[in-house]
């Protein structure tokens, strides 16, 4: 069996994936990790440039022809993916290798089933490196997120997230959001079904071609909120037979 999963999803952010992908692959090569890198391309519609730059650095490639959102692309990747433990980050890797190996060590030695990145925590460094709208937006998020939905896991939106196979199987086969809040609807589910989590702090080594508005995205995401209180409610969280 494949010992780690690696899934990256991408929307028009081919040379951003070219850019920082062999960071990744360096550092797999380095641990000497039975891995497999699958990128998602999410619709790109780039003439084939992210299918090339995954070729050319000899990963997975998935895509399909509309632009269906992150959450989406994630949870397509890992049902597709075959690693005993499987971890998803954003396309520019953005945070520094160690943490991947912190991640694993939780993941497999600690045995926790869910391992999140947690940017909030002192030995993080990741929001003095940042815009202070971006920032601020964030930290607006998190503390709604935090107290009246995720049980005060307050940053849900850190780009990495790992999980056992078993606890990714049941995850991804019941989740529904498509957007940026698929993040806190994971961090929901993986609650109620009293998985152990992990939070690990995370240092910021680049931040390249973000795709996020703190306004636009920023709203649906609040609206997004409602509605993973309305499917637990109404029952579409239930674990897949």
């Amino acid at each position: 069996m494949t010992y780690v999963s690696f899934i990256i999803p991408a929307y028009k952010s081919a040379s951003t994936l070219e850019n920082n992908l062999p960071y990744l692959l360096d550092f797999i090569k380095e641990k000497n990790w039975n891995a497999e890198v699958i990128v998602v391309d999410d619709g790109s519609q780039d003439n084939g440039a992210t299918h090339d730059v995954a070729n050319r650095l000899g990963v997975f490639y998935y895509n399909y022809t509309r632009n269906k959102g992150k959450g989406y692309a994630v949870r397509y990747g890992m049902q597709r993916a075959n690693g005993k433990y499987r971890i998803f980050t954003d396309v520019d890797i953005p945070f520094e290798k160690e943490g991947m190996a912190q991640f694993l060590h939780y993941l497999d030695f600690k045995e926790f089933d869910v391992v999140v990145g947690d940017r909030t925590l002192p030995q993080s460094s990741y929001f003095t490196e940042i815009s202070t709208i971006r920032k601020f937006g964030s930290n607006i998020f998190s503390f709604i997120v935090g107290r009246f939905v995720a049980g005060g896991h307050f940053d849900t939106q850190c780009g990495m997230k790992g999980f056992s196979a078993k606890a990714a199987e049941d995850l991804f086969s019941v989740g529904k959001l498509n957007g940026f809040a698929f993040d806190v609807e994971l961090l929901y589910i993986s609650l109620k079904r009293n998985y152990d989590i992990k939070r690990l702090p995370v240092v910021l080594r680049c931040q390249e071609g973000s795709s996020v508005n703190v306004l636009k995205h920023g709203t649906k995401m609040l609206v997004d909120l409602f509605q993973i209180k309305w499917n637990h409610l109404t029952g579409k969280y239930s674990k897949s037979k």
